[in-house]
């Protein structure tokens, strides 16, 4: 990586999701979803990331606060 910092979103390409993990406490923060793929499910493969590491179900229909 460059020494310049790249924003975030700019750095993803149209199909790439991104998980925000805090630095902290290691938990996820959120997951970036590209704007065109809003209202399709997450792939079965980031969801296999998530509930294997962080016991979260992102399709799933529910609001964490």
């Amino acid at each position: 990586m460059s020494d310049e910092n790249m924003i975030f979103d700019e750095s993803l390409g149209e199909n790439d999701y991104g998980l925000i993990i805090c630095g902290d406490t290691g938990m996820l923060k959120g997951i970036f979803i590209p704007e065109n793929l809003e209202d399709e499910d997450i792939p079965e493969t980031i969801v296999k990331i998530c509930k294997e590491y962080f016991d979260i179900d992102p399709n799933e229909d529910i609001t964490i606060h």
